[in-house]
């Protein structure tokens, strides 16, 4: 049986606010470090959140990994001569999901602007980590959203059970763009957990090689 004493030193220890990695390392959600933060760690944990809430098509689920692999494909179709930094920019732009989940929009909202700072420190942190800005330039941001919108239009339509209509009212109509855009747009399917992990990583991969060979530097 515990001790008056025992009980007050329990409620006086502030509840956990970090989450242990499988790299072994440990990540402060209220004040995540960028030295905390490992490539495989991102990997492993969006290959296994669900977008949509699960709500798709499929064997599998269709992964936060694979929708930024698709997030990334679709920024470089919208402007080409983006550089190798801002394509790995739109590559990570969900990477605080790894460990905080990906909310629906409706939910978010609800949320209100404490959930908005919450997911934009784990943000900062993971592009210091990667040799990126802690903020991307404003133009930059704007052609990874306008990607982000054109990614959950075709995932809504084809996975998610939305209506062309529904689709184009809240994600508007990527027909209307004046921009070639990749033909695996259209016909979008999920991948295997391990499979989705893998691309991710060597996407990744690919993106930090560029990076090196042209001396990337956003500061």
């Amino acid at each position: 049986m515990q001790t008056k004493s025992e009980t007050s030193i329990e409620l006086a220890k502030p509840p956990r606010a970090w989450q242990r990695m499988l790299s072994g390392r440990r990540l402060d959600l209220l004040d995540p470090s960028p030295l905390d933060i490992e490539i495989g760690d991102i990997a492993h944990g969006l290959a296994r959140v669900a977008r949509w809430n699960g709500q798709t098509k499929g064997a599998h689920a269709f992964s936060v990994a694979q929708h930024s692999i698709l997030v990334e494909v679709i920024t470089t179709a919208l402007k080409a001569q983006l550089s190798p930094k801002f394509r790995l920019g739109a590559l990570l732009h969900d990477a605080p999901e790894y460990v905080i989940g990906d909310l629906i929009s409706p939910f978010k909202a609800a949320m209100g602007v404490s959930y908005k700072a919450f997911e934009e420190r784990i943000q900062r942190a993971v592009h210091i980590r990667f040799g990126l800005a802690p903020s991307l330039p404003a133009s930059v941001t704007q052609v990874i959203k306008k990607a982000d919108k054109i990614a959950a239009y075709h995932e809504a339509i084809q996975l998610a059970g939305f209506s062309v209509a529904d689709a184009r009212q809240y994600f508007g109509d990527p027909s209307s763009l004046d921009v070639k855009l990749p033909g695996s747009l259209n016909r979008l399917e999920p991948m295997e957990t391990a499979a989705a992990q893998a691309a991710y990583l060597a996407r990744f991969a690919e993106l930090e090689r560029e990076m090196a060979s042209v001396g990337a530097d956003v500061r």
